[in-house]
């Protein structure tokens, strides 16, 4: 069995994702788009919105609602600079992805219709807005209140594009509408977790490991306030590559077990 060791010298770029949820029937549900097949990073795969941290988000002076920058910086290991990159990632690729956005005109309300903003959406998905600006011109304040710690994984050594993910859950704000208008989703669909792995294991979608693992753990909760009341431990995950006798590259991981018997697909040819 052999590992994987193509790109090690590519170190992970900062990322951030947010897992969208809200409240149904038959329980919480999670928002999915699914990337567009050409593109570098996860064509073609299902996963939630997000993306890497710009270069500005760490220097965004913007107006903050919620836990200070230091309290991010604790829960996710990392100094203050980086933890406030990536909560303003968090939150700018989630509206430049699915239309959402967490902020608001006071600390303690959020826009209840954002189509307003759709010319910006653009502009700051081309990059011809920087998230700073779009915030203080429409004096909206960010709501990092609204999020939450999730998880933290690290794409595999031996990938030639690599990122170090922070993931966030969010509940979708009331009146807003997650959509689909970017470049770079297919297709867009809200789900329960269980929903969303069965169409996995019957094989119309592809999830990559650490999408899988965080559509089990939202699985374990009955309302969105119990997924927001959670405190998750958040371990550093690294998977590894290696190489099985018959020539697929698969990835070790914590708790892949149940990922494996439920029929996950090889990793792909390398």
């Amino acid at each position: 069995m052999a590992t994987f060791d193509a790109h090690p010298e590519v170190p992970p770029k900062d990322a951030s994702t947010v897992i969208l949820i809200r409240d149904s029937a038959s329980g919480p549900e999670v928002f999915l788009l699914r990337r567009v097949g050409g593109m570098a990073f996860a064509g073609g795969m299902t996963v939630f919105p997000g993306g890497g941290v710009d270069p500005q988000d760490a220097d965004a002076d913007v107006a903050w609602s919620g836990p200070p920058v230091s309290w991010w910086a604790e829960r996710f290991g990392v100094d203050e600079g980086r933890a406030k990159a990536l909560v303003c990632a968090a939150v700018r690729e989630t509206f430049e992805e699915c239309g959402v956005l967490l902020a608001g005109p006071t600390a303690d309300t959020v826009v209840a219709d954002t189509a307003g903003y759709a010319q910006a959406r653009k502009q700051l998905e081309a990059r011809e807005l920087s998230f700073s600006e779009f915030l203080a011109r429409e004096n909206l304040v960010l709501r990092a209140d609204l999020l939450r710690p999730w998880a933290n994984w690290i794409t595999p050594v031996g990938e030639g594009r690599r990122y170090d993910t922070r993931f966030f859950v969010a509940a979708a704000p009331a009146g807003q509408i997650a959509d689909g208008e970017t470049s770079e989703a297919a297709e867009v669909t809200w789900q329960t977790p269980a929903q969303a792995v069965t169409d996995w294991i019957e094989g119309r979608t592809m999830l990559l490991p650490p999408t899988w693992s965080q559509l089990s753990s939202i699985g374990e909760y009955d309302t969105v306030a119990d997924v927001l009341a959670a405190e998750p431990e958040i371990p550093v995950i690294l998977p590894t590559l290696y190489q099985e006798e018959d020539g697929s590259w698969q990835v070790r991981f914590p708790g892949q077990e149940p990922y494996y018997a439920a029929g996950a697909h090889p990793w792909g040819e390398r």
